[in-house]
């Protein structure tokens, strides 16, 4: 799994869509094109690659998080839900489509409920609520995630 970096990156995961909701989070995703990445170097000219295929040179799932300072004021939550984010998602990548992805923090969790900026109850409640993320996330890949499509009225 690789991360994003690039602002531009970020930019065309989040152009992508939302492709998964819970109460504090959302996934975006851009699929990317399997024939920019097929390209077989040898003799001859390069293909000319357009858009977010660009961005992303090797294949394979990207993934990023963006926790704006605007739901966690403070940067140890910040970097605590981030920390979570990128721990989660290994456990969901062989069910996850090869794209770039962003998990995006989009609701703040409530300061009195978790008074500790990085208390064991905060990071239990956020990887919880990612694995739900990541959940209906796979849930909603549909074919290219493995799962077999079911023909209507069988």
């Amino acid at each position: 799994m690789h991360r994003l970096k690039t602002r531009a990156q970020f930019q065309a995961a989040l152009a992508g869509g939302t492709i998964a909701r819970t109460a504090h989070f959302a996934l975006h995703r851009v699929v990317l094109a399997a024939a920019a990445s097929d390209h077989q170097p040898g003799p001859g000219p390069l293909p000319f690659v357009q858009g977010p295929q660009a961005l992303f040179a090797q294949p394979g799932i990207w993934l990023g998080a963006m926790v704006p300072k605007r739901w966690a004021r403070r940067a140890v939550t910040r970097n605590a839900i981030k920390r979570q984010i990128y721990s989660v998602a290994p456990e969901f990548e062989g069910r996850m489509q090869e794209a770039a992805h962003v998990v995006r923090l989009r609701a703040a969790f409530d300061r009195k409920q978790f008074i500790s900026p990085s208390s064991e109850v905060l990071k239990k409640a956020v990887r919880a609520e990612l694995q739900q993320l990541f959940a209906r996330a796979a849930r909603s890949a549909g074919p290219a995630s493995g799962a077999v499509p079911q023909e209507p009225g069988v």
